[in-house]
């Protein structure tokens, strides 16, 4: 039996039956590589783009525009995002971001991409 412990991983595995479904499968929805467009594609668009990680690991490098808003403070920062943009949020490997992807998601937003490692997005603006 599989327990998941992300916030907001919870209810998007309820939606899968996984005699139907590979887990690799579930694990690459939630983790954001299932998106349609890549994210370099998303990226040449109009994006808020949003660095889950905490302040000392932002202060020691991120991607250029982003801005901090540490994944413990997402509920209570939810006026601080543009419904009318595209959110791409990231950290330091992808799983906060992961996390920050449900709760966005789970309080009404849409289309909200898991950027994974800030590197990586930064090397996709480049």
């Amino acid at each position: 039996m599989l327990t998941v412990y992300l916030y907001g991983v919870t209810d998007e595995y309820s939606k899968y039956n996984f005699s139907n479904i590979k887990m690799m499968d579930f694990i690459k929805k939630i983790l954001g590589k299932g998106e349609q467009e890549t994210l370099k594609e998303i990226l040449k668009g109009d994006v808020f783009l949003v660095d889950a990680r905490s302040p000392d690991e932002f202060a020691s490098g991120t991607v250029v525009g982003a801005v901090n808003i540490p994944l413990g403070l997402i509920t209570d920062q939810l006026t601080r995002f543009d419904a009318k943009k595209r959110i791409v949020v990231f950290c330091r490997s992808g799983m906060r971001s992961a996390q920050a992807k449900g709760i966005l998601e789970k309080a009404g937003y849409s289309g909200v991409v898991n950027g994974g490692a800030w590197q990586k997005v930064q090397s996709e603006i480049k």
